[in-house]
């Protein structure tokens, strides 16, 4: 594993770490942008996983947004545009030609890709799983107020139960009432894991907020090939939105996977692994 630190366009740094083969030509490296709340050393078994499913000769560069890990905080003039810029500056950085995005990643990955339409910075190939989409505002957004509230009044709990709710409406997670469901997270977030998501609330509250905002995106200039996965055991709302998306953009595919939950990309589960390096490869 390599690990470097990028200078972004307006003065900030990008914290880069690399893993397979480091000098893999760009359309044979895999840039990884990843979900809210998760640093890049979360994603570190499924980049070293990844870059041995796709063989010897190519490299996984993966990246800590903005607000977390060693990469410094959300600029004040913070949004889409911001991440965009950034997912530019590590394709210049590594040369790297081929885009995967995870969940909230999905939808920066997506937004980055139509910008990029008809440019060098074009990928050749692109995938996202799970993606946080809200495309054609189909996401019920209201839940956010309430979060971005809780999170600047420091109650990490009740703000970690209304994202849980407001990213699985129709549930009985939903209908669970909120003091009984915030006690549970106070139990269940003690893990290592769980600790890092509670230190990055405070950064997810502008993300979210971006990635939600940005749903007039017209995603029908995507490249043709762009690869939609989604988990079979995730959220319904994922299953919806990558439907959508597929719908949407010509000559694209959308794969089930079976055993594939929300968390199956940082958890490095075999089969998303093996599917993934297999689109990569072509």
């Amino acid at each position: 594993m390599k690990e470097r630190e990028i200078k972004t366009h307006d003065g900030g740094r990008l914290a880069l770490y690399s893993y397979g083969a480091q000098h893999a030509p760009g359309d044979r490296r895999v840039v990884i942008v990843g979900g809210a709340f998760l640093t890049a050393l979360i994603y570190r078994p499924f980049s070293v996983a990844l870059a041995k499913g796709l063989g010897n000769d190519w490299a996984v560069d993966v990246y800590d947004r903005r607000g977390r890990g060693k990469s410094t905080d959300q600029p004040h003039n913070y949004s889409m545009a911001t991440e965009i810029a950034d997912v530019r500056t590590i394709m210049d950085a590594t040369g790297a030609r081929n885009i995967l995005g995870h969940s909230l990643g999905g939808s920066v990955a997506l937004n980055a890709a139509h910008v990029f339409a008809g440019t060098r910075h074009q990928p050749e190939k692109l995938a996202v799983y799970d993606a946080a989409v809200n495309i054609d505002g189909s996401m019920d957004t209201d839940w956010l107020k309430g979060f971005a509230d809780a999170v600047n009044k420091g109650d990490i709990n009740r703000a970690m139960v209304r994202m849980k709710r407001g990213m699985n409406p129709g549930t009985a997670l939903a209908r669970v009432p909120e003091p009984v469901l915030a006690g549970l997270m106070a139990v269940v977030s003690r893990t290592k894991v769980n600790k890092v998501f509670r230190e990055l609330l405070p950064s997810g509250v502008g993300e979210l907020q971006a990635a939600f905002e940005a749903s007039g995106t017209d995603f029908s200039v995507l490249p043709r090939g762009t690869h939609f996965m989604v988990g079979k055991k995730s959220p319904e709302y994922y299953k919806v939105t990558a439907a959508r998306l597929n719908r949407a953009v010509p000559g694209s595919t959308l794969e089930v996977s079976p055993k594939g939950f929300h968390g199956s990309v940082p958890a490095a589960v075999k089969e998303l692994v093996s599917d993934i390096s297999d689109y990569f490869r072509g």
